[in-house]
């Protein structure tokens, strides 16, 4: 099994600290699902870890990024801009690419 290099507690907060700025980023309401993770990539190029955050508008409108850096290193600056929104929209389930 593999264990982290951050405590659990630090990586919930940071994974809360994602979350807050990615609804408030894209004017999100509180019933709007929110996914925050962390993983690990293992192809040449890739960077070892990286944080996939992705969120629904509606029940089929799925929006999706990267951050290509551990979930505890993500700023603000790295979320995508306000007007990206739509741009991100993601409707199949490989996000291999960005």
């Amino acid at each position: 099994m593999l264990k982290s290099a951050i405590p659990d507690r630090e990586r919930l907060a940071a994974i809360r600290r994602v979350k807050t700025w990615t609804v408030e980023r894209f004017s999100l309401s509180d019933d709007m699902t929110v996914s925050v993770m962390e993983v690990a990539c293992g192809l040449p190029g890739c960077p070892p870890l990286e944080t996939i955050v992705t969120f629904w508008t509606t029940s089929d409108s799925r929006h999706a990024f990267k951050v290509f850096k551990p979930i505890s290193e993500v700023t603000p600056e790295d979320l995508p801009p306000s007007w990206m929104k739509r741009a991100i929209v993601s409707n199949d389930d490989d996000l291999s690419c960005c």
